[in-house]
């Protein structure tokens, strides 16, 4: 079976939430999340705030990741899985890329922003 499964995502995203309701969140880079939090006239205290909020609109069919998950190669974060999610936000009111990962007790932000457009022929070109 490919990973991550329909019920993993289902866990991860229970967890993602969790934490996030439990104010256990940590930023990779916080100056690029706050960046592109900027750009869609969001604050970082209005995010950690709305978190729990905005992870309750991703579905795993939202799953936007490698299969098996990338393992990051932040050193705040090595070794662990990424989950990558774009899904239609009600709360920014466009459609979302979020990356995160779980690490010990903590709900781990990789990148959210709002969703980019790959370059023809460039890496982040979707298959075909």
């Amino acid at each position: 079976m490919k990973r991550p499964s329909h019920r993993e995502l289902l866990g991860k995203l229970r967890t993602a939430k969790e934490t996030a309701s439990e104010q256990r969140i940590r930023f990779v880079e916080p100056d690029s999340i706050l960046s592109d939090m900027l750009e869609l006239d969001f604050l970082v205290e209005d995010l950690t705030e709305s978190l729990s909020e905005i992870l309750s609109e991703i579905q795993p069919g939202d799953y936007h990741g490698q299969r098996p998950p990338a393992k990051s190669y932040e050193r705040s974060i090595l070794d662990s899985e990424l989950f990558a999610f774009r899904w239609s936000s009600k709360v920014f009111g466009c459609l979302m890329y979020l990356k995160f990962a779980i690490k010990g007790d903590y709900l781990w932000i990789v990148s959210l922003h709002e969703h980019r457009q790959p370059v023809k022929g460039g890496q982040n070109e979707l298959p075909k």
